[in-house]
């Protein structure tokens, strides 16, 4: 029997799994594979993928997010998820994608069990998004996307803006209000050192919200994830203000309060996203290991886990974003 608490070396508690299903993608984003480096390894099959999330719900884990790479290029997604959300002990199963497929999955996705879904969306001006994502990314795809998960019922839409000096920090507030009136809660994201761009400090971008014509108060919404929040008023807001979330990795440092795992498309488990030590799960799971000693090893790499991350230590090689989610 596995223990139905999982900690880390800090002695928090991680019940959040990010699960990556590909390394592929079809956008091209600068700040996430700017080389287009994709690994193609060869990702966990659908009965891998159930198996690990019982093991890790077995663990304790109640929060399954599916991510990439773009997971909607799996052609086996909506069964994924039937599985995943039918795993004894999940409570939420969540999605990331950038939108693209959405418009025809958002239904289907729903009925599998799929209970929350963020989207990528770091401009509204289709020739700047293909800048950013390259020539595959359609804005008009995205937004209809968008349109469908909002109609799909889910618990929660959020949009996620990944913040580029110079490329999108003049429309934060743009994109506020087309969230706010696409039913979907805009969260900001501070630019990580995987890639290309200049970063946008949390600090700057909560200016930059009030000077373009956003006023900002505090709000105690707090989710599974490190995002803080506040309320936007103002034109376009909702009444009682709309919501807004903040992920700021580098400048307001979120390690404290880590309950995550991620488990990469190579199947590997990597305790921190800022961190190089890896355990491959699926050469365990496709050797015969048992369950339990399988959980003894996602136990032992937890135990490596450090207090912080340093993702921003000079000298420090990161693994690529692309096919560990994020």
């Amino acid at each position: 029997m596995l223990a139905p608490i999982l900690q880390d070396a800090q002695g928090r508690t991680i019940s959040y799994l990010r699960l990556s299903l590909t390394d592929r993608c079809n956008f091209r984003c600068s700040y996430c594979s700017p080389l287009a480096m994709e690994q193609h390894e060869d990702p966990l099959s659908r009965p891998e993928v159930a198996r690990l999330t019982g093991i890790f719900a077995r663990l304790g884990v109640r929060r399954v997010r599916l991510t990439g790479g773009e997971p909607t290029l799996r052609r086996d997604l909506v069964e994924i998820v039937r599985d995943v959300a039918a795993s004894p002990g999940i409570d939420e199963v969540a999605l990331t994608t950038n939108g693209q497929a959405l418009a025809e999955l958002a239904g289907p996705l729903r009925a599998a069990g799929l209970t929350r879904v963020n989207i990528s969306l770091d401009t509204l001006d289709p020739a700047r998004l293909q800048a950013l994502s390259g020539r595959a990314a359609s804005l008009p795809r995205i937004t209809a996307g968008i349109a469908a998960a909002f109609a799909a019922g889910f618990e929660a839409v959020k949009l996620n803006v990944v913040v580029v000096r110079g490329v999108n920090d003049g429309e934060l507030a743009a994109l506020a209000r087309f969230g706010w009136g696409h039913g979907a809660i805009v969260r900001f994201i501070e630019l990580m050192p995987f890639g290309q761009g200049e970063p946008v400090p949390l600090a700057e971008v909560r200016e930059r919200l009030v000077a373009q014509g956003l006023r900002l108060e505090p709000d105690a919404t707090r989710g599974w994830g490190p995002a803080t929040h506040m309320r936007g008023f103002g034109e376009g807001a909702p009444a009682g203000g709309g919501l807004l979330g903040f992920i700021g990795a580098m400048t307001e440092n979120f390690c404290e309060g880590c309950n995550r795992v991620r488990v990469a498309a190579d199947g590997s488990l990597r305790a921190c996203l800022g961190g190089r030590e890896q355990v491959s799960l699926k050469a365990l799971l496709r050797d015969g290991t048992p369950d339990e000693a399988i959980g003894d090893e996602i136990r032992a790499a937890l135990m490596l886990k450090r207090e912080k991350h340093e993702m921003g230590a000079p000298g420090n090689r990161l693994l690529p974003m692309v096919g560990t989610g994020g």
